[in-house]
Parts: C-alpha cells; structure tokens; sequence
C-alpha cells in the first residue's frame, strides 16, 4: 500500500472532537454523555469561585434527552475579538483552545484550563443555544453539530447579567439511547453546592415538573457530617477536624475516623472531582500520617513491637480536601486527577501542622483515635499471621493439602478447571455424580458461611467453610491474594431456588466482592440458575427455569396428558442425571456472569432471578443478613 503526502489529512475546526470523542470526553458511553454537562456546569462554577455569580439553575428536558444551564455571572463576551474579527463567543463555543482562563487575566482560579470544554460540547451536541444577558442586553446564537445557523443576534433589551446555555448530545455520536440520569446529576450538583459554600444550585426536571435546591452555607463540613452517615459507621470523635488555609493552594479538609474497616477520600481541585486523586490528596494522606506519628511519638503511646503503617493510620478515615491552584494541571480533559507537584509539599506541611495540634488540643478524640489505630494494626498483623499459616496449608501443587470435601478434577489447566460450591452434602452428591471429573471440582458447603461484610481476614480465614473456598482456589485473600495462583478458571456458586440458597449466595457474592474481588472483575464468578418448577407428565420428568418455561412445556404436552407440576426445593432432590442436563452440562448449562459494584448491585440480580418485587427482597435479605450478623458473626 503506497503512502504519500496527499493521503496525509488534517482536521480543522471541531472535526478533531467528532471524530475522536473519547479523547475529550473519555468515551461515548453514559459517563461521556454526562461529561457533557459537568462542563457547562463548571463554566458556570467557575464564575461562582471568582465572585461573579451565586446561583446557577439546571434543567433536564422532559425526554432527558437535552439540559439548560444557566447563572447570573458576567456573561460570556459578545464583542469581536481584535485578531479574529468574530464574536468572542463563536471564538468560545467553535474553536479549541480558546477561552478566558489562560493566565488568569479573566479568571484567578479555574477548574477549566484547556480552553476546549464548551466547543468540545458544541462539537458533540445535534443542537446547541447560547443566550447571553450582559451590558444591558440580551445576546443569542444557535448552532448544529458545532456549526453556527447565523451570527451572533442582539434580541432585545435585559436587566439580569450571565449565560445560558442549552444542548442536546448527537445521537450520532451517543447512539439514541443516550440520555441524562437524575441520580447522577444529583449527587455531581448536591456535592458542588457543598464545595462552594453561599453557592445555590437548582435543579429542575420537565418530565414532572419538580424542583430542588442545593444551597449550604457551612460548605464541606456538612458534606462530611452526610458521607458519614450514608456509610453507616458511627464516628468514633464526635467534633470533626476541619481546616482552612487561604494562598495558593487555598485548602479546606475536613476529616473524622470512624469504626469502618476502609477508607474514603474525596477530593477536588478547583471545584472538579478528581475520583483518581493526584498531588493534592498525596499530600493530604502524608500530613495525616506524620501527624499522628509525631502525636504518638510526643506522648510516647506506641506498643512496643507493633509496627503501625499507613493503612492502619487511615482506615475507617471519611475525609474531604479540597484546593484551588492557579495553574491546575490535570491529567487529560476528564481531569480525574491532579498533576501539580508543587502543591503536595504546601498541602502537607500545612494540614500536617494543623492536624497535630487539633490532637494535642482534643486528647479525648486523639485517644479514641490513636486507640482505634493501634487495634488495627493488631488486627493486621493477626490477619497476616492467619493468612500465612492458611497460605502454609494450601496446595502449592495441584493435589496436597486439599479441603476434605473437596471432589476435585483430573485436569491442572486452571482455563478447563471448573470449581461448583455448592449447598449442602446431599446435592454435593448429587453433583459430584453429574459432573465431568476431568474438568469439574466440587465443594459442598454446610450452611449459611459467614457475612463478609464487616468481618476481618482474621475472622474470615478463622470460618472453616470459607477457609475451605481459600484453600481450593489457592489464591490467597486480602493484601496477600495472586490471581496467578488461581487453580479453577471458573467458580460456580451451585444454590438451591428457594429463600436460604439466594441467602447463601448473596453471602459468597460478598465474600468474593470484598476479598477477592479481582476474580469478580476478570470474570471468574458465575451465578448458576436453578429450575424453579418440576413437572412429571406421565415417565418423562421436566425442568423449568421459571414460569414462561414451564408454560412452554405445559403447552407442548399431549392433551391427555395430566402434569403433575411441583415446585423446585433443591439440588438434593434432583437425580445425578437431570442435574447434569440441567446444570452442569457445558453445552446446556444456564449459567449468569455476575458483574459486581456494590454488593447491593449483587441483590438486584439475586431478586431478579427470583422474579420477586426487587424492594420487598431487598427488605428480605437485609433482614436475614441483620439475622446473620446476630446469629454467626457476634461481632
């Protein structure tokens, strides 16, 4: 294939955007689709952090197709630009690179810096509106897939000063499925509001006509006061630390411990949330930790011999930082993360300081804090000595060591290893006789296993049947888990179709999901569908995996037929050879991949497979898991 100059093109205008989306907006997917308005939004942010607006409205179309923005800030310039000799907002809204935030001459501090958010949302938009209101006049121009229709109008006279903005995302570049999600945009508005305290956002929605307001003044220390209780981990300090610092970077942090097992920082960089962090929160994390090390130190309250790390400082640790810098430098348009290395030595030295001497001055909470600390680091180190030994006793080859009740297969290839646990022993058997031996493990499970959720390694390694899943899978759990060492390629949970089966899987989807949950992302944990219905029509017997199969198989009998139609209690009852035509056959197996967020996500399928109202099983379950907590955990 010859290559010459003529076949070298190059993109002009916005074409650059539309033809590669993904490079502006991270993709074209529903995250795409509502970057598209978090940058309109921060435009509007942006006038709010330098003292030009205190309100911006949001509006979602009837369709959620479409949303209007708009505030009361200075208003986008309208006048011809010197060198270009068109309207600064055609400049704004049709050219990359263009805007007023390079600098600092139009804006001190700025979450956008690119100068390419608005086009890139003019570029991706099948119709975009700008109105603007300023010096006494209202201003509008409209455009189509980032084309003007016309330039730029005087349309009559206004009182009220700022920018509006309205725009539909091109289904030719979102697909026609694309559209807007309240919850979304509730969360991004709800927290911007925190961020920026006398800000007031409204949020209205077309298709009902509801309206809400966001709008507090005590900023980031009610957000924090909200992300603790939505964790459901009481806070073991009751006053929060909290800290401002005017300059460059401006700070505010807000932090309080709680009795959680993890962590949760959120920061943010000139108002955009920056969910992979970056230099500031680096910054913030190192302060927290040299301010309890040099407390520790000063009353000389350290346990001899316990090695106290940073996980242990930070865990159970709700925390906000926020910081404006002049000259942000993200990493890529979506600015998920913070590059300024300059700003990670101020943060630290200044929080750092603060933090020791809130301690000093709050002995009770620094007590309940250091307290709090020094039992997680005792409680790693426990969890890694039971890790350890359990790793001892697993199988470093394919056959030493194994649990008792463990049917294993004859083949070592873990990409033909298939691993079923399954309920109780008599469906164990049964399985164990249905199976394939060269390929298809078994492991019969006694009983609901232990509730993940808020048990430690040491506690789960310590219940002998999740033991016996760490042990067959070889892989490890926690810190100390090697998804090389995987022994089965796929993990079955094998369950009976009643109450107690989607009980017990909903404890193993926990279990996997918070200590192994690397085997759920790379799609190693299947959800296997049991029949719901046996029908015994004359000597054929039939399986149903719910009521349209059963319907189905009813409809195809002979009418002199009469089927006796029972409901499906559990693999136990199944014979060895319907189990395997029905379960465990490679080629007819109904198997679901169940894909993991949140363990709750996790209820939602349950309750589908069920077929039940998702709101009363999620009632249902929460209250067999509140009754297993009781019951097993005794924590």
């Amino acid at each position: 294939m010859s290559y010459s100059a003529d076949q070298i093109e190059v993109l002009e205008g916005l074409e650059p955007v539309r033809k590669r989306p993904a490079m502006y907006i991270g993709g074209t997917d529903r995250t795409g689709y509502h970057h598209l308005l978090w940058e309109i939004v921060d435009n509007s942010v942006d006038e709010a952090i330098n003292g030009h607006a205190s309100r911006i409205e949001v509006t979602i179309d009837a369709d959620w197709k479409g949303a209007r923005v708009s505030d009361n800030g200075r208003g986008i310039p309208v006048d011809k630009h010197p060198k270009f000799k068109k309207s600064a907002l055609e400049l704004i809204l049709c050219t990359l690179h263009a805007g007023g935030k390079f600098g600092g001459k139009g804006y001190a501090v700025s979450g956008g810096l690119h100068g390419v958010g608005s086009s890139v949302v003019n570029a991706l938009s099948e119709h975009l509106e700008a109105t603007i209101c300023r010096d006494g006049s209202e201003y509008r121009q409209t455009y189509e897939r980032g084309v003007p229709q016309a330039p730029v109008k005087r349309i009559g006279e206004a009182r009220k000063k700022g920018t509006e903005i309205y725009f539909k995302p091109d289904p030719q570049i979102f697909g026609k499925s694309g559209a807007f999600e309240p919850d979304r945009i509730r969360e991004r508005l709800e927290a911007t509001s925190y961020l920026h305290r006398g800000l007031k956002i409204v949020l209205r929605f077309e298709k009902d006509g509801t309206r809400e307001e966001f709008h507090h003044p005590n900023g980031i220390a009610d957000f924090l006061t909200k992300l603790v209780a939505q964790r459901k981990k009481p806070a073991i300090h009751p006053v929060a630390f909290t800290y401002e610092r005017e300059g460059d970077p401006r700070i505010e942090v807000a932090l309080q411990w709680t009795e959680g097992t993890d962590e949760l920082i959120k920061s943010y960089a000139n108002g955009i949330p920056t969910t992979n962090g970056g230099t500031h929160e680096n910054g913030f994390k190192q302060a927290v930790n040299k301010a309890i090390r040099g407390y520790m130190d000063a009353h000389n309250i350290a346990p001899k011999g316990l090695k106290i790390v940073a996980e242990d400082i930070r865990e159970g640790v709700v925390a906000l930082v926020s910081a404006y810098v002049s000259e942000p430098q993200f990493q890529g348009q979506t600015k998920d993360r913070l590059n300024n290395a300059e700003v990670t030595a101020p943060i630290e030295n200044a929080v750092r300081t603060a933090l020791e001497q809130w301690l000093h001055n709050n002995s009770s909470a620094a007590e309940a804090i250091v307290a709090r600390i020094i039992i997680s680091a005792r409680a790693r180190q426990a969890s890694r000595a039971a890790s350890a030994q359990v790793s001892r006793k697993t199988a470093v080859s394919h056959r030493l060591n194994l649990p008792g009740k463990l049917s294993d297969c004859a083949s070592t290839d873990p990409a033909d290893c298939e691993l079923f646990l399954v309920e109780g022993d008599s469906a164990g058997g049964n399985a164990k006789a249905a199976r394939d031996r060269r390929t298809q493990a078994i492991l019969p499970l006694r009983g609901k296993v232990l509730n993940a959720e808020r048990a430690t390694d040491a506690q789960v390694l310590a219940n002998k049947e999740l033991q016996n899943i760490v042990s067959a899978l070889g892989t490890g759990i926690g810190k100390g888990f090697d998804i090389t060492k995987l022994r089965y390629g796929r993990v079955f949970l094998l369950m009976d179709a009643d109450s107690d089966g989607h009980h017990i899987a909903t404890l193993l989807l926990t279990f996997f999901y918070r200590k192994m949950p690397s085997l759920i992302r790379n799609g190693h944990i299947f959800l296997a569908q049991p029949p719901l219905f046996r029908i015994d029509a004359g000597k054929e017997t039939y399986w149903a995996l719910d009521e349209q199969q059963r319907d189905k198989i009813l409809k195809g009998l002979p009418r002199n037929v009469k089927p006796d139609i029972s409901r499906f209690k559990g693999l136990g009852e199944m014979p060895a050879s319907d189990l395997k035509e029905t379960t465990l056959d490679k080629r007819q197996r109904r198997a679901l991949r169940v894909t993991i967020e949140d363990a709750l996500e996790a209820e939602t399928v349950i309750s589908q497979l069920m077929g039940k109202d998702p709101q009363s099983r999620y009632e249902f379950i929460m209250e067999r898991a509140q009754q297993a907590d009781a019951d097993e955990l005794d924590l």
